[in-house]
């Protein structure tokens, strides 16, 4: 390897160690938090910590769009010292963010003399009832010892779960995995699914999505999603198709904060079928999946 190769790894490296994926997981996260409380504050005069969670989430999509700009930067160097072709190029890892299964063995145990802390409140059945909304399919009945009938699921699993639902066609199926989980989880699709629905709108397109194609991915995935998903605004698919594609969503009220998180892992299940993929490349541990040069859509 040449000195000038050897050079080309090292910046490559250093771009693809940027936690670009995780500080979108965190975006999202914190824009999940403020869309959660600005739902509930509409009953309340209280800002309950909007302001302080809209300054986080600024800051957040701020270092996002600096390490964007860094591994931009460092491509156009690559590109001008002809290494940009170089077929060692690992691949993009960004989607994975937010994929990876936590161990409970990594959570911090409590300090000596501190408590446990408290259970997290019951919000009520709103989860059940605004997914029976959007998909149309009415939740299970309680379990006769009238225990809420929850699976064990982390997020990761039940956006495979979703998505394999999707491919299949089955709305029932695809009703009875969301209402099958906690408010908790639910909600974390929004977190997970953003570097997931960039790199699969990259793959079918043939290249990272931008504002010209926001008319095409409407036209290959609207359809699907909102077959799905009757009950679903059409602002809210709109203003996911525009996050991928980096452009400005157009201005609308508050949404519930369900509404993303359950078009966002449907869009990924369409997106996966309109590519010919096996849920379970959703797996961080399964093998990369190949990027095709573009599928017509």
């Amino acid at each position: 390897m040449s000195l000038l190769q050897e050079l080309g790894a090292q910046l490559r490296a250093t771009s693809d160690e940027l936690p670009t994926g995780l500080v979108t997981v965190a975006m999202e996260r914190l824009r999940t938090a403020t869309e959660l409380l600005n739902w509930v504050r509409q009953t309340s005069v209280d800002p309950i910590g909007v302001p302080q969670l809209g300054n986080a989430t600024e800051h957040a999509e701020h270092a996002a769009a600096a390490l964007r700009l860094a591994q931009d930067a460092i491509a156009a160097y690559l590109a001008a010292l002809g290494l940009a072709a170089d077929s060692g190029a690992p691949p993009d890892q960004d989607w994975k963010a937010g994929l990876e299964k936590k161990d409970k063995q990594d959570e911090p145990a409590p300090a000596p003399g501190q408590e446990q802390q408290p259970p997290p409140e019951q919000l009520g059945p709103w989860w059940r009832e605004r997914v029976e909304q959007l998909t149309g399919e009415a939740p299970p009945p309680p379990q006769p010892n009238g225990a809420p009938p929850e699976r064990t699921a982390d997020t990761a699993e039940l956006l495979r779960r979703v998505a394999a639902g999707v491919r299949s066609g089955d709305r029932a199926r695809l009703g009875r995995d969301l209402h099958g989980v906690n408010a908790a989880t639910g909600l974390g699709l929004s977190a997970v699914t953003p570097p997931v629905l960039r790199r699969l709108a990259g793959d079918l397109l043939g290249h990272e999505p931008g504002p010209d194609d926001l008319q095409r991915l409407r036209g290959a995935a609207g359809g699907r999603v909102k077959s799905l998903l009757p009950g679903t605004p059409p602002a809210t698919l709109d203003t996911l198709l525009a996050r991928i594609c980096r452009t400005p969503p157009a201005e609308q009220a508050p949404a519930h904060p369900a509404d993303s998180a359950v078009t966002a892992s449907v869009l990924t299940g369409v997106l996966l079928a309109r590519l010919g993929r096996d849920p379970a490349t959703l797996d961080p541990g399964a093998p990369e999946p190949l990027r095709p040069r573009g599928v017509d859509a």
